[in-house]
């Protein structure tokens, strides 16, 4: 066997998980036309060890194998929401969790946990296949759509690792009824179904599963219900006079809080992931526009220094008034599905700026609502305030939708740290872990990863291959990072390394015997993070010293005293840069969208000078190289932040440049 040695040192380098690990499907070919860039790991492929293990494994045996199974299972039975309540989301999000963390841990344990979840499910659905906590003549009632959606979502990730026939039939049968109420000739618009506040965007996020279903099954009825979906959402109706215009407005990057649907984080990013799944089914460059183009405006507009946005639920140009009290900011509901829309645009386009997203908010806003034992999630994990414990929202399910949310979020992190693309394999994430892919050949490459990582940059890898292979091993260079070094044997990477994108290391890996005997390493050295941090913190404190007017930074040296009620030993993250936060892309004004079809036809004309979204990745990396810049740090000693008013000057001197210039125009 040969081993080669992976030094990776990084000089600020972030780092975050993000997944769980999704299962490549044994869908039909022909249900599938755009293929991932970067393809998930296989369940149980990657593990970690050291701080990121820990908070895995705590996840899994206190919050996701501990639950109980009839609290969430009684209200399909009771059926107790009447025309009102969301009982029905939480065996879903639960359960989809569950089996992430199942795949991670395979145990014999954890195996009878989700088997008996799956069969207790299963009994309460009715006759016509309804599976739901609604009466009959309730159905469609507010969050009934909504409930049944993470229903199917549950059933297919049990599918997924099983391939049980018998659940997948079950999953079939919730999308068929469904269909009969809401779909062609039924006289219903989903998209004005739901409840009024959000304007259908609940309901509409159905989407994801139903194009997941024909992924699997190959049955033409769910694709059509699918484009059936997306063209309500530009019909008018009693909830939206204008329609949703989801994508025509997305493409046109009208502001999010502007949006004619509501401007409800969650459901809205939910809605396009469903939009991700059809883009690989139909590869209509439209749907891969729309996705991107918002994600980009989420990312240029919302999402504040710790890698999560919205207050109190809804989007708010959060970015730029992360300095405002925000008690109600950054649900860990919306923190959970802004990683997985993360996670799905780094699958499709290779992007290593999305990994860097997701690391940001792996680390800083994700785990920061997470209990010290993992039995429990914050609501909100605002940038001032404590964390507290999430209120049961129902006390018979004695759970709250971020509680079963959050762990979505942190489960796919398996999946996205080694990913494999055609040429090879992508390091997306360092730390202390192990991970088994194939290569391009179907070898079994083993990756063993030694590294303090984030509290330093130094990262040791040792890669086992059976038989010489050349190949492509990525790795991912953070965009923070400006001084990384790269050895390859001892000397060092004569190729690209730029911050934002991959150092693709193309070459002959050989096995131990073929290297006569000597082993062979590769060294990867990006700075060392820990000075970094310590020299950052005497600068700021520095500067809070000779500027009275930065109160409210404070650095704690020891634990913080624990409270009962509070989520404490959670990471936070210092801003190495001031004045980068708020550099933005400038991109096209937001206009007035045309309707589907132009909208379409306008994309479409435009894909011969865009190729696949892989080609994207380095013009991206490039472009925001001189964007944020992040240091992560863990546990109860890392910065707290009352205020960030670190950027408050930044962005009041904005505000200002904002007001002058208006009140120049005349518009004041």
């Amino acid at each position: 066997m040969k081993k080669l040695l992976l030094l990776a040192a990084a000089a600020a380098l972030l780092a975050p998980q993000a997944y769980g690990k999704e299962k490549k499907t044994s869908a039909p070919a022909s249900t599938i036309k755009v293929r991932n860039v970067l393809e998930p790991a296989a369940y149980g492929a990657t593990h970690f060890g050291g701080y990121l293990g820990e908070k895995l494994d705590l996840c899994i045996d206190n919050r996701l194998m501990a639950q109980d199974i009839e609290r969430v299972v009684q209200p399909f039975r009771d059926k107790p929401d009447g025309n009102w309540g969301f009982r029905s989301e939480f065996w879903g999000k639960w359960y989809t969790a569950a089996m992430q963390g199942y795949g991670y841990a395979p145990t014999a344990e954890n195996r009878a946990v989700v088997d008996k979840a799956v069969q207790e499910l299963i009994a309460t659905q009715d006759k016509n296949g309804y599976i739901g906590t609604y009466l009959d003549e309730n159905h469609l009632g507010e969050w009934d759509i909504w409930g049944r959606k993470y229903v199917m979502l549950g059933l297919l990730a049990y599918y997924d690792q099983t391939q049980d026939n018998n659940v997948l039939d079950a999953a079939c049968k919730v999308a068929d009824n469904l269909i009969s109420e809401t779909g062609p000739g039924s006289g219903v618009n989903i998209a004005a179904t739901g409840w009024i506040g959000w304007k259908g965007l609940a309901s509409c996020s159905v989407l994801e599963p139903i194009a997941l279903l024909y992924q699997k099954t190959g049955d033409k009825r769910y694709l059509d219900f699918a484009e059936y979906i997306i063209k309500s959402w530009d019909t008018p109706n009693k909830l939206t006079p204008t329609g949703l215009r989801l994508v025509q407005e997305a493409v046109s990057g009208t502001p999010l809080w502007k949006m004619s649907g509501a401007p409800k984080a969650y459901e809205m990013m939910s809605c396009f992931e469903g939009l991700c799944e059809m883009y690989r089914i139909t590869g209509d460059p439209l749907y891969f526009e729309a996705c991107h183009k918002l994600i980009n405006t989420i990312i240029r507009d919302e999402i504040m220094i710790v890698g999560s946005g919205s207050m109190a639920e809804i989007w708010c140009h959060g970015k730029m008034r992360q300095t405002e009290p925000m008690y109600q900011g950054m649900e860990t509901c919306v923190t959970a599905t802004w990683m997985k829309f993360l996670y799905q645009m780094l699958r499709l386009t290779g992007d290593s700026r999305y990994a860097d997203e997701l690391e940001t908010s792996l680390y800083n806003a994700l785990l920061a609502s997470m209990s010290p034992k993992g039995e429990w999630w914050s609501y909100y994990a605002g940038l001032m305030g404590e964390r507290v414990h999430s209120h049961q929202q129902f006390p018979d399910v004695v759970m709250s939708c971020c509680v079963a949310n959050g762990p979505r979020g942190l489960m796919i992190t398996p999946s996205w740290a080694v990913m494999t693309t055609a040429d090879g394999a992508a390091i997306n994430l360092y730390g202390k872990m192990n991970s088994t892919v194939k290569t391009p050949s179907g070898q079994p490459l083993k990756i063993n990863m030694e590294s303090e990582y984030p509290v330093q940059g130094n990262v040791a890898a040792t890669v086992n291959l059976p038989q010489s292979e050349t190949f492509a091993l990525e790795l991912r260079i953070p965009q923070w990072s400006k001084r990384t070094a790269i050895k390859i044997n001892g000397e060092p990477y004569d190729g690209y390394i730029l911050p934002g994108t991959y150092a693709s290391i193309e070459r002959t890996w050989n096995d131990l015997e073929r290297a006569g005997g000597a082993v062979s390493d590769a060294d990867v050295r990006i700075a060392d993070v820990a000075d970094r941090i310590a020299n950052l913190e005497e600068r700021i404190a520095r500067n809070h010293r000779a500027r009275p007017d930065r109160a409210g930074v404070r650095f704690a040296t020891d634990p913080a005293p624990r409270r009962r009620d509070r989520t404490a030993d959670v990471p936070l993250r210092i801003h190495a840069r001031h004045g980068q936060l708020h550099r933005r892309s400038v991109g096209r004004k937001p206009g007035n969208a045309g309707d589907l079809d132009d909208v379409r036809r306008t994309v479409q004309g435009r894909s011969g000078q865009q190729t696949h979204p892989a080609d994207v990745r380095l013009h991206l990396g490039r472009k925001y190289l001189a964007g944020r810049q992040y240091l992560p740090r863990m546990g109860a000693t890392a910065v707290r932040l009352p205020s960030p008013v670190h950027e408050q000057r930044g962005l009041a001197r904005q505000r200002d440049r904002r007001r002058r210039a208006s009140r120049d125009s005349g518009h004041l």
